[in-house]
């Protein structure tokens, strides 16, 4: 799939030209689906026939499926062009887009609608089968989150503590990223984080914390450099990993105007890093092809997924006067 001639627009006028319908935007689906033809998704057979337009019967199995099932667009009573608009939206703004911004964009007439959308899309910029990092590979930590009076580094309380791995590319040049929010900076999560992102057998470079002790047990070369607790120092030692953070950082405030929610910082990340992995893209509209070609593999995400780790608002109190 991830080596088929890559086809989408470069300009919005081309975008509205070919996706003025939601045949169109099927057609665009099914092909970002099924590059090398039909699928059953039950029996794997590659026969079948169309049937009240847009679900395909097996000719094998006699199941019947969609174009949609299965992915983000499952269920959905909107019309594929406006989550083909969206997807443009998102993809087109190369600092991000906000949720505000997305319902003035669409004319939503309600905020929560283009929250929900929004999120359903960040979903999709994770690719599951995505490859691992490899060659020399930076790690490092950082915290986001409001200031801790009299703690800061790997003691601080009540900020998110983000891992970030970066690839080195030539002898500067920063090649893929990964992020991810851990609960803390022990072997367990930092080693888990590693596992996860980076090819065995790379060189992984960090500072002197007892959290990367396990690198090299696991298959990895370990390059370690003990540096001072402090941020210049580390960008010296690691500047790939602490540019990325710095860009991180901006970003967040930047896109949201510092209004980042802690229980959705993972959707934040993954976005992220899928607009950073692709930052030499020519077109915009090759994100916007990636964002498709990910979003009819990622499984649906119902509201109440997305919003399962926001805490509910407490009812409003009054004050009675006598």
């Amino acid at each position: 799939m991830w080596g088929a001639v890559e086809d989408y627009p470069r300009t919005l006028v081309e975008f509205e030209a070919r996706f003025a319908t939601d045949e169109a935007c099927r057609a665009y689906l099914c092909q970002l689906r099924w590059p090398e033809g039909f699928r059953c998704p039950r029996c794997g057979a590659a026969k079948a026939w169309l049937v009240r337009t847009v679900r395909y019967e097996c000719a094998a199995c006699g199941s019947q499926t969609s174009v949609t099932a299965g992915t983000i667009f499952q269920d959905l009573r909107t019309p594929l062009t406006m989550w083909f608009r969206a997807m443009w939206c998102v993809a087109s703004q190369r600092t991000g887009t906000s949720a505000r911004a997305l319902q003035q964009s669409l004319g939503f007439g309600s905020y929560q609608t283009a929250w929900t959308w929004l999120h359903k899309l960040r979903r999709a910029m994770v690719r599951p089968d995505r490859d691992r990092l490899a060659g020399r590979v930076e790690v490092d930590e950082t915290y986001f989150g409001g200031e801790e009076a009299g703690l800061d580094g790997r003691g601080a309380l009540k900020k998110a503590l983000i891992v970030v791995a970066a690839e080195a590319e030539g002898r500067h040049r920063i090649g893929r990223i990964r992020l991810r929010r851990v609960p803390n900076a022990s072997a367990d999560s930092l080693q888990g984080f590693i596992d996860d992102v980076v090819e065995p057998g790379s060189l992984v470079h960090t500072d002197g914390w007892l959290g990367y002790d396990r690198v090299r047990r696991h298959g990895y070369r370990h390059r370690i450099t003990f540096v001072a607790d402090h941020a210049e120092q580390k960008s010296a030692v690691l500047p790939r990993v602490h540019l990325v953070v710095s860009l991180l950082k901006r970003w967040l405030l930047g896109t949201h105007q510092g209004a980042v929610s802690p229980a959705h910082l993972d959707y934040d990340l993954d976005e992220f890093t899928f607009r950073f992995n692709r930052r030499r893209s020519q077109h915009r509209g090759k994100l916007f092809y990636r964002l498709v070609q990910q979003a009819v593999r990622v499984q649906p995400a119902p509201y109440r997924d997305l919003v399962k780790h926001v805490p509910r608002r407490r009812p409003a109190r009054h004050r009675h006067h006598n």
